[in-house]
């Protein structure tokens, strides 16, 4: 479970905005996503090969 705690004065905002913050880089929601359904070992290999391809690409044309 995610705990924010709102410190003296701040504004209500500013922690909504660090929750959404812990919640995205905890990947609660997709864990839950990929939990729904069984995907075999080599699917999900070839789809983080897909990934560091697809990242290798861009990095490659920034430097272009």
């Amino acid at each position: 479970m995610i705990k924010i705690e709102i410190k003296e004065g701040e504004n209500i905002e500013r922690a909504l905005k660090r929750y959404k913050r812990k919640h995205r880089n905890v990947q609660i929601m997709q864990n839950l996503r990929d939990s729904r359904y069984f995907t075999k070992p080599s699917v999900e290999r070839r789809r983080i090969v897909q990934k560091a391809q697809y990242i290798q690409r861009l990095r490659d044309a920034e430097n272009i």
